[in-house]
Order: structure tokens, then C-alpha cells, then sequence
């Protein structure tokens, strides 16, 4: 069975890195003061955050049901079998739920695993379903596997502002305004696709150390037994200067030197809702 695997850049994987990786990637769209684009296509995540910082009205959007089947149709028609598709979590957008209803005309050929991720815990699935896909198994086997393990992942991020968020309606204007005068970065977690709340920190240093904490207390209570090196963490962010972004990424190696720890970028279309430097970790578990 050749099942081919495809995402979209919410998992942070571009375009050109999922043809090194054997991964077939669909850039989400941008929308940059009215104007479209495409993540990593026409629009660089650094181009965007100029386009953030200089006060551009930024938005995202859904691919259109076009772009998806398109995709689909070209990847039964050069010799795969199935298709796998693993979009962000239907918890965080409709586009999840938007693509299983257009692969119900595929007869099976094409299955939409919703295991509630997003940025680099999706990456994680996506890696995981590479691998089941060269081991043989067919499309319906690996989305069964994703839905099943998909609640085995936490995210937590920091935002320095709050002002995306709040023109997204995600939280009050009182509540920005607050965060702003009193020099507070929220940290906001996401299991199982829920975006919720969890700490209020004051100062970068304080935050850093919040995360890594949590991600530390993560592991000791749901990932019992496990072997360290199948812990994977993902150090990531919008980091204007790529410099900030290494140290973070030694930062956490620091923390969890027995873990497989690696950087991504968050997506572009991220980027759109939590602005530029924010932080973040996701932690899983790989097969």
C-alpha cells in the first residue's frame, strides 16, 4: 500500500522542506491588508513580521476546497493509493472539518485525521505518519493512530502582546489592556485542540522558566515510563531576531538534555494571532 501523507503549514513544515522530508505541504493562506498570500510561497515568515510590527491589518483563512482537492486528486493520479491528510485541530479552526467533508467523496481514498494539534506536536504526527506510511500501512491505519494518540501532546505558549488576540476576538480588550500596563505575558496552553489559559508571568526570564516547569511537571505526570529519548520537544516562536530563536532552542536542550529536542518556527498563520517574539514548547511522544 503507498499512502502518501499531507499536511498544511500549521505544522510549521514549508512547502520546500516537506519534498526534502517526502511530506506533501499546503501553504495556508495570509491575508496582509487585504492582499493574499500564501505561507512560505509569496509571503516569508519575516516578511510578515515586518508587516506585524509596522501595523498591517493581518488575517488567515481557510485553503480554498480547490487547493485541497487539487492536491488530492494529483497525488491518487501519480501512483499513491491513499492519501492521509493531517490538517491543524478542528478545536482551533473549521478547516479540519471543512476537508472531511470534501474527502466523503472519496471513497476512502483520502481520510482527515483530527488529532488536535497544531505547530510543532503537529509536525510530530506528521513525522510519526511518514513512518507508518513507508512501513506499508494504509491511510484508514493511520489516521486510527493519530485520532488515538493525538491527546498525548501539550503545547504552552507565551505572547508579549496581546493585541492580535484581541482583534481576533480570542480575548477581551480590557484584558490586553491590562497585560499591557502591567507588563504581564499570558501563557496559554492547548490539549486536545483546546486553546485555554494557564499562567500570568512578568518578565521574559520568569516566563521561560514557567514554560520549561510546566513542560518538566508534563512529562512526570503523563508520560510515565517512557523512555526520555522518545519525549519529543519542540522549542518554537516568532522570533524577529534569529539569534533569540538559538537561544531559546539552548535553553530548553539545557532543561531536557535526554529528550529530542529540536526548533521550528510557528506558522505564518500563527503568527497572525499571537504576534512577534512570542514563545513556546510542545511536547509529545514518537513511536
Amino acid at each position: 500500500m503507498k499512502t502518501a501523507v499531507m499536511t498544511d503549514t500549521n505544522s510549521g513544515i514549508t512547502v520546500e522542506e516537506g519534498k526534502a522530508l517526502g511530506v506533501f505541504v499546503l501553504p495556508m493562506p495570509v491575508i496582509v491588508d487585504g492582499k493574499n498570500y500564501l505561507e512560505n510561497v509569496d509571503i516569508s515568515s519575516q516578511e510578515l513580521y515586518r508587516a506585524i510590527l509596522s501595523g498591517s491589518d493581518v488575517m488567515t483563512s481557510q485553503p480554498s476546497p480547490d487547493s485541497l482537492m487539487q492536491m488530492w486528486d494529483e497525488l491518487l493520479h501519480s501512483g499513491y493509493d491513499s492519501v492521509v491528510h493531517i490538517p491543524m485541530s478542528s478545536g482551533l479552526s473549521g478547516s479540519c472539518e471543512t476537508s472531511k467533508l470534501f474527502a466523503a467523496e472519496y471513497g476512502g481514498k483520502v481520510e482527515v485525521a483530527d488529532n488536535h494539534r497544531i505547530a510543532v506536536t503537529l509536525r510530530d504526527s506528521v513525522m510519526d505518519a511518514k513512518e507508518m506510511a513507508d512501513a506499508g500501512k494504509c491511510a484508514a491505519e493511520i489516521r486510527e493512530y493519530l485520532e488515538a494518540t493525538g491527546s498525548d501532546s501539550r503545547i504552552f505558549i507565551a505572547v508579549r502582546t496581546l493585541d492580535l488576540l484581541k482583534k481576533s476576538g480570542r480575548v477581551t480588550p480590557a484584558a490586553a489592556a491590562a497585560a499591557s500596563i502591567l507588563h504581564i505575558m499570558p501563557i496559554l496552553s492547548i490539549r486536545e485542540g483546546k486553546l485555554d489559559a494557564f499562567a500570568k508571568v512578568r518578565g521574559i526570564p520568569a516566563c521561560e522558566k514557567r514554560i520549561c516547569d510546566a513542560v518538566e511537571a508534563e512529562i512526570r505526570e503523563h508520560f510515565v515510563g517512557i523512555d526520555p529519548s522518545h519525549i519529543r520537544i519542540g522549542a518554537a516562536g516568532t522570533f524577529v531576531n534569529p539569534t533569540d530563536a538559538e537561544r531559546w532552542l539552548n535553553t530548553v536542550r539545557s532543561r531536557f538534555p535526554d529528550c529530542h529536542t529540536y526548533y521550528n518556527p510557528l506558522s505564518c498563520s500563527i503568527a497572525c494571532h499571537v504576534s512577534t517574539d512570542a514563545i513556546g514548547i510542545g511536547v509529545s511522544c514518537g513511536l
